[in-house]
């Protein structure tokens, strides 16, 4: 036991860790700097100067709320990253359509959760071929300034058209018909699943109460 414990522990990490905190990070990057940034320099209020910097003072107390702030970024990022790793576009779209949600929700919900990782597959894709056709993408911070609108360009307009597409083969295959569909297969729901899955739902509960009673901070 303790040997498939030794194991597993390795594999988790490297499936579900590492992808998690990466993806984090970079969605939580570009927002979160500029969050540090503004509140640490511009916090109202702020008393314990710890330097300046022309016009600008940066505080203890700014630097607190962005700390704050930013913890703040990573957990709802993480939250939003670790539903997407651990669950399957499609068995969501499928389990939602049996539970009785419109067959058009669920398509954007399928888009919306397959979205990101199509645009990042094309984005490379593109730039293999953009390399290939003399693009230079790995100089400098010119060249690589250069090199984004031959790339983004074909991205959006790929993604445009694979919208388009899907949007037509859907149409084909009678989409929009009234009443409900016929599933054949529907992903496995147990009763630790169930049981574990309502525990949350009173946890968030009881932890809204709580906050609203105030008493949590």
């Amino acid at each position: 036991m303790l040997a498939g414990l030794a194991v597993g522990v390795p594999a988790i990490v490297g499936q579900v860790v590492r992808p998690l905190l990466k993806a984090t990070l970079l969605l939580s990057l570009p927002i979160g700097v500029s969050a540090l940034l503004v509140n640490i320099f511009f916090f109202p209020g702020g008393r314990e100067v710890i330097f300046s910097l022309g016009p600008v003072t940066a505080t203890v107390e700014g630097v607190q709320f962005a700390l704050e702030i930013l913890l703040r970024i990573l957990v709802i990022s993480g939250a939003v990253t670790l539903f997407y790793l651990g669950t399957r576009p499609a068995e969501l779209v499928v389990d939602l359509e049996r539970r009785g949600v419109s067959p058009r929700v669920s398509f954007v919900t399928h888009a919306t959760a397959s979205a990101v990782p199509q645009i990042a597959q094309r984005a490379l894709t593109i730039i293999d071929a953009q390399r290939a056709r003399g693009l230079d993408t790995q100089g400098g911070l010119a060249s690589r300034v250069r090199g984004i609108v031959p790339i983004v360009g074909p991205v959006i307009l790929g993604s445009i058209a694979e919208v388009e597409e899907r949007s037509m083969a859907l149409e084909a295959r009678a989409f929009t018909r009234p009443g409900r569909r016929s599933l054949l297969w529907h992903p496995p729901d147990s009763a630790a699943q169930r049981l574990l899955r309502w525990g949350l739902v009173v946890a968030l509960a009881l932890l809204i109460v709580a906050r609203t009673a105030g008493w949590a901070p």
